[in-house]
């Protein structure tokens, strides 16, 4: 195998050792082993930080574009790149580096003309009602998530983050998808496992996030759980409890201190649109589009675990 140039490694060599072992063996058929995995994967990783066209990878670095491409999709099919990063995340929280005052947020990210010339529904709703009973992965959303919003053809990632901005959990949908609607799906992203014995971790101690989640109906869904909302009222809001006077109600209680802290989640988001294939969606398949997300949070956790040279 050709060694892959220093120029278009994001992988170090403790890094990769890390992820190896976790990636599929073989292709599914008897026979017919995966080969050059290192090399493929560094490819993947190079397409999205430059945003080039698959078809553009250079051959000599990466072998042929097709193959790049197809393991790719496989691995974002399959679920291969949520399983990578849930192991990251379980050894990570094993050694106590995992700040669990959850910041949540959605960006935008304007679709490419070579991303929309797909058949999309005129109202894509995102991640629909079918996801409820499978893994997120396994299932393209209506419309390919991308949507109608003020600045056009859009996607948006709603994302959660640990304490000190590290991805948690995802979800991509359509650019006009509510915010606030979205929370309790984000939650449910997050998936922890212990690496002894015990139930995998999936409730944070508390959720921090802005206006757009300051629902009754989300706050009583992390009173339920028993999470701590981290969530100021909206002006209109408290604007109408104001008028109603001693019948308006109390308003909810907001930490000050801890809602300081929200802004990690934006920091994730600075960081991950360094790379030019999310910060524009080029990819017709939003599971494809949402690997690239996966594949950018795995090396950011490698790094805070340690593995850089």
């Amino acid at each position: 195998m050709r060694s892959t140039g220093s120029r278009y490694r994001v992988f170090t060599d403790k890094q990769w050792a890390r992820i190896e072992p976790l990636l599929p063996s073989n292709s599914g058929r008897r026979g017919h082993p995966f080969g050059d995995s290192r090399r493929i994967v560094e490819g993947i990783a190079y397409r999205f930080r430059t945003g080039i066209p698959w078809r553009d990878l250079p051959r000599d670095e990466f072998g042929p574009w097709q193959t790049v491409w197809k393991r790719h999709r496989r691995y974002a099919g399959d679920g291969t790149w949520d399983r990578v990063l849930t192991q990251i995340l379980a050894e990570a929280d094993a050694a106590g580096k995992i700040d669990w005052a959850v910041s949540i947020d959605a960006t935008i990210a304007r679709a490419h003309q070579h991303a929309t010339n797909t058949t999309r529904p005129e109202q894509d709703t995102g991640a629909g009602s079918n996801h409820k009973n499978l893994p997120w992965q396994e299932i393209e959303p209506p419309g390919h998530g991308i949507g109608r919003s003020r600045g056009g053809l859009t996607t948006k990632i709603h994302q959660a983050v640990d304490g000190h901005g590290r991805p948690l959990g995802m979800i991509v949908t359509g650019g006009q998808r509510n915010d606030g609607a979205m929370l309790i799906e984000v939650l449910a992203q997050i998936h922890v496992p212990r690496l002894g014995r015990g139930r995998p971790r999936t409730r944070p101690d508390a959720v921090l996030a802005d206006r757009a989640y300051a629902t009754g109906v989300i706050r009583g869904e992390l009173r339920r759980r028993a999470i701590k909302a981290v969530i100021p009222d909206k002006r209109d809001q408290a604007a109408a409890r104001k008028r109603r006077g001693r019948h308006g109600g109390r308003p909810p209680a907001l930490d000050a201190e801890a809602y300081k802290g929200r802004n990690v989640v934006e920091r994730f988001f600075a960081l991950a649109k360094q790379w030019r294939g999310i910060a524009t969606r080029y990819d017709k398949l939003a599971i494809t589009y949402r690997a690239g997300v996966t594949l950018c949070a795995i090396l950011t956790w490698q790094r805070l675990l340690g593995d850089t040279p």
